[in-house]
């Protein structure tokens, strides 16, 4: 068996009408003699055959087999093809087929030797010496061997260097077999790194025909093929190290920056926690850094001179504290407070826009046809005023809308949403509805859905006004009284906002007592800024507080109107007045001078 390592061999077998059938038959003989001499296995020697004339037939690859004794089965099952003589084709499929990865070839980077050995008895019908160039520069070793009627000149061309060990002629098939004794030899015989001055600096590895120099670990191969330069083990950045990487001879080391030190995993790097060694000193923190430690005082207190104590600050004065009304300095902190009446929000820093306690609200806007797509958009943008004066939370003021035509529709419930954005958000999103104007549903929807505990209304034992505020621009086509009288014993505080065409009747039997203070009107949806005013001084009375005017339901620009209108009226009684009186004068006048001539005649 062969002393050498793992061989890749694939047989290239002639098998065109020029071998005639016992020949074919030696031709057998000296394939299972070679294989019989190696070391089969997938670790070991792989084999495959191929056999050629016109064409290439694959007859086992070198993944197929891996006992002698298949092998064998194979080849004496092989029916010659007995056609022409194409070498060149059949060294082309070798090369990239037979001894393709996918077919059972070893990695190259595995250096598993390559070998070919092709057998032939004539001259090639194709060209071989450019596919053979090719074929041994992919790293494959050819044998040539001629028997009988072969082309020297071919079998040269096939062959790799030196020719002398790679090409073989022999007279006869029967001759062939006594080359196969020579053959083994010349693959499995000689260790060639003991037969010769192999030259290598630290190992020779001997192959079936060569040898190569390999270098010890920590060692590269140098471009002469023999001697060996020391690895930078760092300079492939795959060290790993976190911080610094010192090469050694055939490997590294990792080390760390001043002020760390080396983990366990031999690579990383953690900083030295100075402060753990307990003799810092600071009063309040201690901050480790690279090179030693730091004091530092809790938010509110200033760093001493002594760089370790620390006082408290007056953190009013020394910060931006961002209170709307007032700061007011604490040990080591600082806290807002509001003007009487009004409250700090959420944040700690501003002061409730409505101070006079929290509300759930329920606003019912009329998505009638007769507001038309414009004016609703400014009916959500006066909605939208109203939630802006309002501290909405689920604690504190809890807003819902409802919107109604024909139909009543809740747009979101008092428990939907926490904060002014998301309401706000939610108003500019609602789709108007159209069609009929149906007040008293909407209000019996409000008393019966709106105000409920399942859709967010605080139990009444919490002492939680409940504000319903009604916004219509028409008469309603059903009746409002009854829904708006129990709307109002169920302890719902009512508004009623009219504008346009709105009935003031409708409005007053909404609003609740006293009646002028629940109830307003504007003549034009673009002139209802002043009622989001009045709103907001009937439900936050701090407000109001001094002297409150109370706008009239008659807008200014009406005032106005109708007083320019009475004096052209009375302007126009009082021309006409003076055209009468001197037409009665002239009248007059006449018959005084008939009757002076009617007396004359008599």
């Amino acid at each position: 068996k062969c002393r050498t390592g793992p061989l890749d061999i694939v047989f290239v077998i002639d098998s065109s009408r020029s071998v005639r059938p016992f020949e074919f038959e030696i031709m057998r003989r000296f394939m299972m003699d070679i294989i019989g001499s190696l070391d089969v296995g997938p670790n070991a020697t792989r084999v495959g055959v191929i056999q050629y004339s016109s064409q290439v037939q694959n007859i086992f690859s070198l993944k197929t087999f891996f006992t002698r004794e298949d092998m064998e089965r194979a080849i004496n099952s092989i029916i010659p093809l007995a056609q022409g003589t194409m070498t060149g084709l059949a060294i082309q499929y070798a090369m990239k087929v037979a001894f393709s990865t996918q077919e059972g070839a070893r990695p190259l980077h595995k250096r598993i030797p390559r070998i070919a050995i092709i057998v032939t008895d004539g001259r090639p019908q194709d060209r071989v010496t450019e596919v053979a160039t090719q074929a041994r520069n992919a790293g494959i070793e050819i044998y040539a061997v001629g028997v009988q009627r072969a082309d020297i000149s071919s079998l040269r061309a096939m062959a790799s260097p030196p020719l002398e060990e790679h090409v073989f002629l022999v007279e006869s098939f029967q001759l062939i077999q006594q080359f196969a004794k020579q053959f083994q030899d010349r693959l499995c015989g000689l260790d060639m790194c003991m037969g010769q001055e192999h030259g290598c600096q630290h190992s020779c590895i001997s192959t079936p025909v060569s040898f190569y120099c390999e270098c010890n670990p920590g060692y590269r191969l140098n471009v002469d093929g023999k001697t060996c330069s020391p690895m930078d083990a760092c300079a492939d950045g795959r060290h790993g190290c976190q911080h610094v990487c010192v090469s050694t001879r055939g490997s590294y080391s990792c080390h760390c920056h001043m002020g760390y030190y080396l983990n366990q995993d031999r690579r990383s790097c953690s900083m030295i926690d100075y402060c753990s060694f307990g003799n810092h000193s600071c009063q309040h923190e201690c901050v480790s850094i690279p090179h030693g430690h730091y004091c530092r005082c809790r938010s509110g207190f200033t760093l001493q001179p002594d760089a370790k104590s620390c006082r408290a600050t007056d953190l009013c004065n020394g910060v931006d504290h961002g209170c709307e009304f007032k700061c007011v300095s604490t040990e080591g902190s600082y806290r807002c407070m509001c003007p009487e009446g009004q409250q700090l929000q959420a944040d700690g820093k501003a002061c409730s826009k409505c101070g006079s306690g929290h509300v759930d609200l329920v606003l019912v806007i009329d998505g009638s046809k007769s507001v038309r797509p414009q004016n609703f958009e400014l009916v959500k943008q006066f909605v939208n005023r109203i939630v802006d004066l309002l501290e909405v939370s689920p604690h504190g003021t809890r807003v819902g809308l409802v919107q109604y035509s024909s139909r009543v529709r809740t747009e979101f419930p008092l428990n939907k949403y926490h904060s002014a954005d998301e309401i706000k958000k939610a108003v500019m999103e609602v789709e108007y509805m159209e069609k009929g104007t149906m007040t008293g549903l909407a209000l019996k929807h409000m008393v019966e859905h709106s105000f409920s505990e399942l859709e967010g209304a605080r139990p009444l034992s919490h002492n939680i006004p409940r504000i319903g505020l009604v916004f219509t621009d028409g008469r309603s086509q059903d009746d409002i009284s009854e829904w708006a009288r129990r709307a109002k014993e169920s302890g719902i505080v009512m508004f009623a906002v009219g504008v346009g065409k709105a009935v003031e009747e409708e409005l007053r039997a909404i609003a609740s007592e006293p009646v002028d203070q629940h109830f307003s009107y504007s003549a034009d949806f673009t002139t209802m800024t002043h009622l989001v005013e009045n709103f907001k001084l009937n439900i936050c009375p701090e407000e109001g507080k001094g002297v409150t005017e109370i706008r009239s339901p008659c807008e200014c620009e009406a005032l106005v109107q109708f007083q320019t209108n009475t004096v052209a009226i009375l302007q126009s009684l009082t021309e006409k007045n003076i055209l009468w009186a001197m037409s009665l004068a002239q009248m007059t006048a006449r018959l005084e001078d008939l009757e002076k001539q009617l007396a004359h005649k008599k």
